[in-house]
């Protein structure tokens, strides 16, 4: 066997693994790992809303709170895999392409491969928390995000930088309510073994979900933006003072209470996708 020829084997079992059940169970593992977060933060959220503001509403939030449970140095190493699963998923979609008659195009395995790399990040930072203090990846949110937004304003361009980087995530944040207020995840579900109520539950969970997340991140690229502009770090938010940043607007915390509701919604909804998601 030449090498041309162990290369083409290898890759053609490489497409089936990454077409097998393993990759499915590695995909429903990671979504069901990301709807625990956001279900956490969206609860941390509420408390914040309601008085109780002495925890972050990120990541690292819910990480701690897990951490807080019974056996709860348990259930990070099992939420920390199945992130690890939802990253390599992504891995092999960015390599052999999406469901779906498009899946192959370019842009959606470049979309694959920018949320392989965020879920690595965010696996790591799980794992890092569960091996214990002092393992690095526990610093908020708020402080990655200015500690970042420094660094690249102090480059050349670096106002450009973040200005551009702001306007993006703005962008994603308008595409990604918008899409999920025009129910776009029906292509990705596996709607004909859904009962027509399981169908509204999980529109309710989709739409309230993923308006209210496309929201935050839309909050999150202005901030950006702002500290572009004006040449100041600590107006970068990350996620904790995004979502605290709801409370001080003209409708006062209720806001905050939709926003915190959506966040939870959105963790259900992906508790759904887990469930029916084509992979």
């Amino acid at each position: 066997m030449n090498a041309s020829t162990a290369a083409r084997t290898g890759r053609v079992e490489a497409r089936r693994v990454a077409r097998g059940p393993v990759m499915e169970y590695a995909a429903r593992a990671g979504l069901t790992a990301r709807g625990v977060i956001y279900l956490l933060v969206g609860v941390l959220a509420l408390r914040i809303a309601f008085g109780d503001g002495k925890k972050q509403a990120d990541r690292n939030g819910a990480v701690a709170e897990i951490a807080q449970k019974p056996f709860g140095a348990v259930l990070l190493w099992v939420l920390g895999v199945g992130l690890v699963g939802m990253a390599v998923w992504r891995l092999s979609e960015a390599c052999f392409g999406c469901v779906g008659p498009d899946g192959r195009a370019a842009k959606k395995r470049l979309l694959s491969a920018v949320r392989f790399v965020f879920y690595a990040f965010v696996a790591y930072s799980v794992l890092s928390f569960a091996a214990g203090p002092g393992s690095g990846g526990q610093s908020s949110s708020d402080r990655q995000s200015r500690d970042v937004t420094a660094k690249v304003l102090d480059l050349s361009a670096g106002q450009w930088i973040v200005g551009a980087a702001g306007v993006g995530i703005v962008v994603a944040g308008v595409l990604i309510g918008g899409r999920a207020v025009l129910r776009k995840y029906h292509k990705k579900l596996k709607l004909g073994q859904m009962s027509a109520r399981t169908r509204r539950l999980v529109d309710v969970t989709g739409v309230g979900g993923g308006a209210a997340r496309g929201l935050v991140f839309a909050a999150a690229g202005c901030f950006a933006v702002r500290a572009a502009i004006d040449y100041e770090p600590d107006r970068a938010k990350g996620l904790d003072d995004t979502i605290r940043s709801f409370a001080h607007t003209p409708a006062g915390p209720w806001l905050l209470v939709c926003v915190a509701g959506g966040l939870v919604l959105f963790g259900l909804f992906s508790f759904a996708m887990a469930r029916w998601r084509r992979v």
